[in-house]
């Protein structure tokens, strides 16, 4: 066992224990790891998490399965076995880890404002800059990663509310106009998103920046108020409630000052997942987002969330995934945020996953010896 967080350890175990492991099928994730492969060796390697896990680290798994294609989910199976030894990552304070669930939205958009596409998805503004140690103004907390540039000075770069109310307008940074304020919402939350545009083309967008102000959940807010029951929160359940109350959607929305700013993706497969944090496509059920500062991206997670059952026919969730995204609200060694896919039915069924998961993160043999 080894202890390389203040909250969390690596308790080894074996595949023999891993329960579930034998049902699962991960052949479609070797395609997936050959794209990784190529971010790391042709573009750049992915940042190393505090756990101390690197892409060199990574490395002999993805050269491994290079040239595999398995014959049967047993060949997948015995692929990792081989290459790989599982760790459960348990926390400290004795609670099991967390699942929720993100997906692609498909949204109509025009590329012209008017009367009913009124609302904008932004591209990243020129005054919007990265902040580390060395520029950050002491006033701003060090979550800040993002601040703006104005007349020498670096302060936050206005919230959502200012950026609702125009602060943005006539700076040509508009991709596309949404009909609906809580689409354009939630394709922040999802930070991506399919445009079908009035002509037939179908454009992506996906996440480049943000405005760098805390994500305030909104559901959690109307808990608090005591607008949904806790045991019924979902983004169903938060869309039902904004479409019963528009006169207090602004308000809600304003809640979260986080603001998403985001970039055109090339549309070379329609058929292929979103690009995410990592740089590749997402594969809809075994992809997974991950808190960054901890994790590496790439590397294969096990998560068994036993009450999770609609995403397998009744089964409970057991399946091997890849660490491919992040996001604002994925915080700690054991959350995770599971791709459901793109369109209205993968958003029916990321919408309302919230459930307890044990996470099991496999490392290659070589790094595994120093988690002992």
């Amino acid at each position: 066992m080894s202890d390389h967080a203040l909250d969390f350890v690596l308790q080894a175990i074996s595949f023999e224990t891993l329960e579930g492991w034998k049902d699962d099928d991960p052949s479609g994730l070797f395609e997936v790891m050959r794209s990784c492969r190529r971010q790391i060796s042709d573009v750049k390697p992915y940042r190393t998490g505090s756990l101390g896990l690197s892409s060199e680290d990574l490395l002999p798994l993805l050269a491994a399965a290079e040239d595999i294609t398995p014959s049967s989910p047993a060949s997948a199976r015995s692929f990792f076995e081989t290459h790989c030894r599982p760790f459960l990552i348990r926390r400290k304070d004795g609670n099991s880890g967390f699942v929720t669930a993100f997906y692609e939205p498909d949204i109509d958009v025009s590329e012209q404002p008017g009367e009913i596409f009124r609302f904008p998805f932004y591209r990243r503004p020129d005054d919007l800059i990265d902040l580390d140690d060395a520029n950050r103004p002491a006033e701003l907390d060090k979550a800040y990663a993002f601040g703006r540039l104005h007349d020498g000075r670096v302060t936050a770069y206005p919230d959502r509310r200012a950026i609702d109310q125009g602060f943005l307008e006539g700076r040509g940074l508009e991709i596309a106009w949404a009909k609906s304020k809580v689409d354009v919402f939630f394709v922040h939350v999802q930070g991506a998103a399919r445009l079908r545009y009035e002509d037939g083309r179908i454009g992506r967008i996906t996440y480049a920046a943000k405005a760098g102000h805390p994500f305030s959940a909104i559901g959690k807010l109307l808990i608090e108020r005591g607008e949904i029951d806790r045991a019924e929160i979902s983004m169903q359940a938060i869309r039902a409630w904004l479409a019963r109350n528009p006169e207090r959607v602004d308000e809600v929305l304003w809640h979260n000052h986080s603001y998403i700013f985001f970039r055109d993706a090339p549309v070379a497969d329609p058929q292929a997942g979103p690009i995410a944090a990592a740089k590749v496509p997402l594969l809809a059920g075994r992809a997974l987002a991950v808190d960054r500062t901890i994790h590496t991206f790439g590397f294969p997670f096990f998560i068994r969330a036993e009450s999770l059952t609609h995403l397998d026919q009744g089964r409970p969730f057991r399946r091997l995934m890849l660490a491919l995204d992040t996001g604002s609200a994925i915080v700690g060694p054991a959350r995770g945020d599971i791709f459901t896919g793109s369109g209205n039915m993968a958003g029916e069924r990321a919408g309302t996953v919230r459930n307890d998961a044990d996470f099991f993160i496999l490392i290659p043999n070589a790094a595994a010896g120093r988690f002992d």
